[in-house]
């Protein structure tokens, strides 16, 4: 597979060549498997509950189980394509192997509190609560990868907390009917939980990014860390009740059907295993603040879809929360375009100044001849 990134070893950060097709491509790649699994999962998850589905542990493997998808990635470039000489897994040294383990259990964690808190909450509600988790990505980046922080990213980060903040005050009147307050607490505080663990989640995984200099070993990573997050699902599920939770409710609970419920559960499978690796990705060729961020913006998506589809109930407060999630991050976006264009501006300045003075260099040395 192309090496699209390089890695500084004296700065210890990646080093991306933005400028050119196969990282462009790549990356809007990425962005896709992100928006859509995303959205898709977040709105499966949330039809598994409504139609009878109750074991969070389920609702938890489901997240993470689909790795053996990154099976073909993985081993296609090497055996089948021949497009590469490196080895699937050769680059992994034990250090590398035990973070990618102990950032899957912390993965499952997060999966196991956004279950419950999907559980709960309306589509739309859990969306805009998670989130609260960018201020504190950008406070753990600041910390872990040295993040700089800048007007354009604190002003993003703080319109779309305030988008949470809105979103708690409005609380009363987003419960669904038959919802109680206790279950709506536990609901609020476990889905708070989830986007803290994922804030954390974000930075350490750029953190060891920086010492991974190709996109290959990127799904390696994501194949390990997956795989210690389903292990911990399965554990979690045999002790409350089993594999046969899957069977009992396709036949006895789920009000649709044993033909959709199996449907639900493959596709929402396909799905968290598509945001997983476009988040991965994210990660890996921009960083985890940007991550972050899109990862943000997505949520505001939600919870379109969230009234759409379930007709979750959207007062005015929770229009407003919106409406400022979104223009946080259409505020970002347009600032790093800026920057960019800026950017680009100052290199082709440079261009010109270092092409004048290789001229008068040249024509300094005729003269002397």
């Amino acid at each position: 597979m192309t090496n699209y990134n390089t890695v500084d070893h004296q700065e210890g950060q990646k080093t991306n060549n933005k400028t050119g097709k196969p990282y462009l491509l790549l990356l809007g790649l990425n962005y896709v498997f992100l928006f859509v699994g995303s959205i898709s999962s977040s709105l499966l998850s949330k039809y598994y509950f409504i139609h009878g589905g109750s074991s969070k542990w389920v609702s938890t493997w489901v997240q993470s189980a689909g790795f053996p998808l990154l099976v073909p990635p993985i081993y296609a470039p090497y055996y089948l394509l021949k497009c590469t000489n490196r080895r699937p897994f050769s680059s992994f040294t034990p250090k590398i192997l035990i973070l990618s383990i102990f950032v899957g259990l912390m993965l499952g964690i997060n999966n196991l509190l956004f279950s419950w808190g999907n559980s709960y909450l309306p589509v739309s509600t859990s969306s805009l609560l998670l989130s609260s988790q960018l201020v504190f990505n950008l406070i753990l980046s600041v910390i872990i990868v040295k993040q700089k922080i800048t007007f354009l990213n604190l002003n993003c980060v703080v319109l779309l907390t305030v988008s949470s903040v809105l979103t708690g005050l409005d609380s009363d009147h987003n419960k669904p009917h038959g919802l109680t307050q206790p279950k709506y607490y536990i609901g609020f505080f476990c889905t708070i939980g989830a986007g803290l663990l994922f804030a954390l989640y974000l930075p350490v995984m750029e953190k060891i990014y920086s010492r991974v200099n190709t996109y290959s070993m990127v799904m390696e990573m994501q194949f390990v860390i997956e795989f210690a997050a389903t292990v911990l699902a399965t554990v979690g599920m045999s002790s409350d009740g089993g594999f046969t939770d899957l069977k009992t409710e396709s036949d006895r609970v789920f009000d649709k059907g044993p033909g959709l419920y199996w449907v639900t559960v493959i596709f929402n499978v396909v799905t968290w295993q598509m945001c997983f690796m476009g988040t991965a990705g994210m990660v890996y060729l921009t960083s985890s603040l940007t991550g972050g961020i899109c990862s943000t913006a997505i949520l505001g998506m939600n919870v379109l879809g969230g009234v759409l589809v379930y007709r979750d109930p959207i007062g005015g407060v929770k229009a407003v929360a919106t409406v400022v999630c979104l223009w946080g991050f259409c505020s970002y976006v347009h600032g790093m375009y800026l920057k960019m264009k800026r950017e680009e501006e100052e290199e082709r300045v440079r261009e010109i100044e270092n092409k004048q003075k290789n001229l008068d260099m040249e024509m300094a040395s005729a003269e002397n001849v």
